[in-house]
C-alpha cells in the first residue's frame, strides 16, 4: 500500500507484546515504517498509539506524553514480577477495617510529584546489553539505576475486601517511564502490607483515549472486508493537535521548509516550547520558540514537506 502516513489508535488486546502489535500493523497495512509510542506488559491492553509512514517522526513526541490508567492492586499479597503472573513472594492477611478511603487518600497524596523509581527486575530496561527479565529468569537479581518520574494524580474507585485480600481499585496519570506495578508495591507498603498490580488498563496516551481505540480483531475483519486502511489513521496535523497552533505568511512558507528559522510575532509561550507551524491549512513541521533581540522565533524540529 502507498501513501499510508497517519497514527492509528489500536486497543491493545492482552497477550500482546507492543513489538507484536507492531508487526502485526505492518503486515495489515503493507509499510515498513511502523513504529508504537509506548511500551504495554503483554498481558496490559488498552491505548497504544502506532504511527505509520511519515507520521514515524512523531514517535519521540508523542511518546514523551502522560498517560493514564485504571489500575487494580490487590493488597495482602506480593509476586516476583509484582503482578499477578508471578510467583506468590509474601502473603499477609489484610485487616480491611483498617483500609479507608481516607487512609489511602492520604497515602495517595504522598505519592504525587516527582519522584525516584528503580525498574522492576521483570521488565524490559537493558543492564549492560542483557534485558532485566531475561535475567529475571535465569534467578539472577542486579543493581538498576533509578530513574525519574511523575505522579501528576491518583483518584481512588473503590475498595472491596475479598477474603484475606483488599482489592483497591484507581486511575492513574503519570509521566512515560512509571512503572505502574512498582507504584502498586510502593502504595502497598505505605499501608503496610505486601501487595501486586492486579489489573492494567491504559485508557489514555497523551491526547489519545480508549473511546478513539479500535481493538485489533475489529481492524483486522474491517481490512479483510475491503475498507480503506487511511480510514482508520488520524492525520498528522490531527495527531499533532496537543501543541500550539501558528500561521505564518504564505511568503516565509519556502524558507520554513527549508528549515530556516522565522519570527513569530505575538507569541508568548515558554522558550523552548513545541509549536506546529502551519501555513494556508498546511503542516510545514514541528519548531521550537526561541527568544532573541527581536523577539520569539522558531527553530526547526521536524519539517514536512509533504
Amino acid at each position: 500500500m502507498s501513501n499510508i502516513n497517519g497514527v492509528l489508535v489500536l486497543q491493545k488486546p492482552a497477550g500482546m507484546t507492543s513489538h507484536d502489535c507492531v508487526a502485526r500493523v505492518r503486515r495489515l497495512f503493507g509499510t515498513k515504517k511502523v513504529g508504537h509510542t509506548g511500551t504495554l506488559d503483554p498481558e496490559v491492553t488498552g491505548v497504544l498509539p502506532i504511527c505509520l509512514g511519515h507520521a514515524t517522526r512523531l514517535v519521540e513526541y508523542i511518546q514523551d506524553l502522560p498517560k493514564t490508567y485504571e489500575v487494580v492492586m490487590t493488597l495482602g499479597v506480593s509476586t516476583t514480577t509484582e503482578d499477578a503472573t508471578g510467583e506468590v513472594l509474601e502473603s499477609k492477611t489484610v485487616d480491611a477495617s483498617t483500609i479507608t478511603e481516607e487512609r489511602i487518600r492520604s497515602v495517595f497524596q504522598q505519592f504525587l510529584g516527582e519522584m525516584e523509581q528503580v525498574p522492576p527486575m521483570y521488565s524490559a530496561v537493558k543492564v549492560n546489553g542483557k534485558r532485566l527479565y531475561d535475567l529475571a529468569r535465569e534467578g539472577l537479581v542486579v543493581e538498576r539505576k533509578g530513574r525519574r518520574v511523575t505522579i501528576y494524580d491518583l483518584t481512588l474507585h473503590a475498595i472491596e475486601a475479598t477474603g484475606d485480600t483488599v482489592r483497591i481499585s484507581f486511575a492513574c496519570t503519570c509521566s512515560k517511564g512509571t512503572y505502574v506495578r512498582t507504584l502498586c508495591v510502593d502504595l502497598g507498603r505505605a499501608l503496610g502490607y505486601p501487595a501486586h498490580m492486579a489489573q492494567l488498563v491504559r485508557v489514555k496516551s497523551g491526547p489519545f483515549t480508549l473511546a478513539d481505540a479500535i481493538p485489533l480483531a475489529e481492524l483486522e475483519e474491517r481490512l479483510a472486508q475491503g475498507a480503506d486502511p487511511n480510514a482508520f489513521l488520524l492525520s498528522i496535523p490531527r495527531a499533532l493537535s496537543f501543541l500550539p497552533r501558528y500561521e505564518i505568511a504564505p511568503e516565509r512558507k519556502k524558507a520554513v521548509l527549508n528549515g530556516l528559522e522565522t519570527a513569530l510575532p505575538g507569541v508568548s509561550l515558554e522558550e523552548g516550547s513545541l509549536i506546529c507551524l502551519f501555513s494556508e491549512g498546511q503542516l510545514l513541521g514541528i519548531h521550537r520558540v526561541c527568544y532573541g533581540p527581536k523577539g520569539p522565533y522558531a527553530k526547526a524540529e521536524k519539517v514536512f514537506s509533504v
